[in-house]
């Protein structure tokens, strides 16, 4: 049985840090390239970063470059998400998943999710 369980969400000030990690169980994590995405109150689930199954070619969508680090240890089957200097807009649940596709922005390429862990950015 595959799991993907997040943890590190929290409450934090607006330019505070936070690291998730989401720790996989229940598959070859090196053979899956692993995502993360977020869902905002009223708002659809978003791509947020990917990271190839060796943890190169870190990819992130446009509003997060700079600010969040995708990272991974596959001895730990750990993928991280660092996120600094937050901001109000960056409060969501975030989702890690997994993919054996290649690393995608597209939500239908990821067939294991996590069940989120709240990130809240308070003014």
């Amino acid at each position: 049985q595959v799991q993907l369980i997040e943890s590190g969400g929290g409450l934090v000030k607006a330019g505070g840090s936070l690291r998730l990690s989401c720790a996989a169980s229940g598959l070859t994590f090196s053979n899956f390239a692993m995502g993360w995405f977020r869902q905002a109150p009223g708002k659809e689930r978003a791509f947020v970063a990917a990271i190839s199954r060796t943890g190169g070619s870190p990819y992130y969508t446009d509003s997060v470059k700079g600010q969040f680090t995708i990272s991974r240890d596959n001895a730990k089957n750990t993928v991280y998400l660092q996120m600094n200097s937050l901001k109000p807009e960056d409060t969501a649940v975030y989702y890690c998943a997994a993919t054996y596709l290649g690393y995608s922005s597209s939500q239908n390429a990821y067939a294991y999710w996590g069940q989120g862990t709240q990130v809240t950015v308070s003014t």
